[in-house]
């Protein structure tokens, strides 16, 4: 009986321009274990680029994440800036209010109790000032017997501040306020932005606004003169301290009250 005949796999070898070819002999077995391993090896290679991937592309991402990093730090810096501008004008504000006196003392029943405690009413005086004139007339005069002191001015809705379309006067809780013109009380109630407030119809289109006030003493409808007490300063409404919103309008447009209020006690 003959021997299994062994087979092979004949691998040709040709240079180009050379006379004779070189051939190889290379048994199946080890033609194919060739094979089997060139392919796993390829395998790996694949596996390994799929693994490796995403860490590759999270390597990219690093100097990006680092500048990201630096522009928040940045910020965060500026932020922090911000934030002590902020605690060095609102203790300038609490020293500006307790120079105009608006701090109030807390009242012991206040304190000790939890009913709350009405602002005290203070009596309406018997007469007008020499100072004001009678008539109906515009909003010229000063709406305080005092000068208070003017935290905020007007802000027209062209500024990318908030619009505000009067002046406030800071002065204590209860401070007699008057009418800057004679004309007809056109409104008098509560606003949740004025808190309780007075409106007056003045002549030629004139109107004048009394915001935040503690007492309303005039009523819709009523006729006063320049001078007339028409309420009480406070705190209502959008306020975050005692004082009077002084509003001017001229044909339904607000304008500067110091425009035509040329006094200031």
């Amino acid at each position: 009986m003959m021997p299994p005949r062994r087979r092979y796999v004949s691998v040709m070898i040709h240079h180009d321009g050379a006379p004779e070819s070189h051939s190889y002999h290379i048994p199946v077995w080890a033609f194919r274990a060739f094979v089997t391993l060139a392919v796993l090896l390829m395998v790996g290679v694949m596996a390994g680029l799929v693994m490796v991937g995403p860490l590759a592309r999270a390597a990219l991402r690093v100097p990006t994440l680092e500048a990201e990093v630096r522009r928040l730090q940045g910020e965060n810096g500026r932020i922090g800036e911000l934030a002590a501008a902020l605690d060095t004008l609102q203790r300038n504000y609490d020293r500006v209010r307790r120079m105009v006196g608006a701090d109030i003392v807390p009242d012991p029943v206040t304190i000790t109790s939890d009913l709350p405690v009405a602002p005290p009413v203070m009596a309406r005086p018997s007469g007008i000032p020499a100072r004001f004139r009678g008539g109906p007339m515009p909003p010229r005069y000063w709406p305080l017997d005092e000068a208070g002191f003017i935290t905020r001015g007007i802000v027209g809705d062209s500024t990318p501040d908030e619009s505000h379309p009067g002046i406030d006067i800071a002065i204590p809780q209860g401070t007699v306020v008057r009418a800057g013109g004679g004309g007809i009380v056109e409104q008098a109630g509560s606003d949740p932005e004025y808190g309780n407030f007075v409106l007056i119809d003045h002549p030629s289109e004139y109107q004048s606004m009394y915001g935040h006030l503690s007492r309303l003493i005039a009523v819709k409808g009523d006729t006063v003169q320049a001078g007339d007490v028409i309420g009480l300063s406070g705190n209502t409404g959008r306020s975050t301290a005692p004082h009077l919103h002084f509003e001017v309008r001229h044909g339904g447009r607000s304008i500067d009250p110091l425009i035509l209020v040329k006094e200031r006690r």
